[in-house]
């Protein structure tokens, strides 16, 4: 086996990830002013005062379709922050064509049945230049209306880019999707997007990172409960 072949996905290459200055706001526009009014009936959204405009951000949504990503990017991107998404996503929607354009949206792989430390990496780099990164808490896309054991990746990352920079602002934002419909979501369905208040790593005790993590970790899940429930449709709507 050559020395290529024996390497991880992730490991084998830089990270090819990046925004594009064309492309991106190009999207953004497309997605924001055509796709989305025409595919959904109706998006109601709480909580944009609590959006952070500056310093590190992970934002910590549920994940029930692959509309969420589009979704992030209509509630928080460029057109509302004026800052760009990145989103860790899994290894083949990073490969062929697919890939190329979520590569170029600020997407980059994740190989979730043979994890590598590239990814990991770079996510701590990107809050270290303080930039918004997008992490699934859930780890898969699940489809019913339940909050699943929230993975302690989201709360490790942070305390990894605070350990390395530690006078860095740093703040995870629970974010609540939630659909009228059971996915896959057709056209002409609702959505409710619930911002949470913002929960700070900063002040965490690096001395204790487990006892950190487990805390960041609860609250973050316990945030998710209130908001998702708290979007909850009726049975007429």
């Amino acid at each position: 086996m050559s020395e290529s072949e024996s390497r991880h996905p992730e490991d084998s290459h830089s990270i090819d990830s990046q925004i594009s200055p064309w492309l991106t706001p190009l999207t953004y526009f497309l997605v924001g002013r055509i796709a989305i009014p025409l595919y959904f009936k109706s998006i109601e959204v709480e909580g944009h005062e609590r959006l952070p405009r500056d310093g590190a951000v992970i934002f910590a949504p549920t994940h029930r379709s692959r509309w969420d990503p589009i979704l992030l990017g209509y509630l928080a991107g460029r057109r509302v922050t004026g800052r760009d998404l990145r989103f860790m996503t899994l290894l083949e929607q990073t490969r062929g064509i697919q890939g190329w354009f979520v590569r170029h949206l600020g997407g980059f792989p994740l190989d979730r049945d043979r994890p590598g430390t590239a990814s990991i990496r770079y996510s701590v780099e990107l809050l270290e230049n303080e930039e918004m990164l997008v992490l699934f808490p859930e780890g898969h896309i699940f489809q019913d209306n339940e909050i699943h054991p929230i993975q302690p990746g989201v709360a490790r990352i942070a305390l990894q880019a605070i350990a390395k920079k530690p006078e860095l602002k740093l703040s995870i934002v629970p974010v609540a999707l939630r659909y009228n419909r059971q996915p896959p979501i057709s056209w002409g369905s609702r959505v409710r997007i619930k911002v949470g208040d913002p929960i700070s790593v900063d002040s965490e005790d690096l001395s204790a990172k487990k006892e950190a993590t487990r805390r960041i970790t609860s609250d973050l899940e316990e945030a998710l409960k209130i908001l998702y429930h708290g979007a909850s449709y009726s049975g007429s709507e």
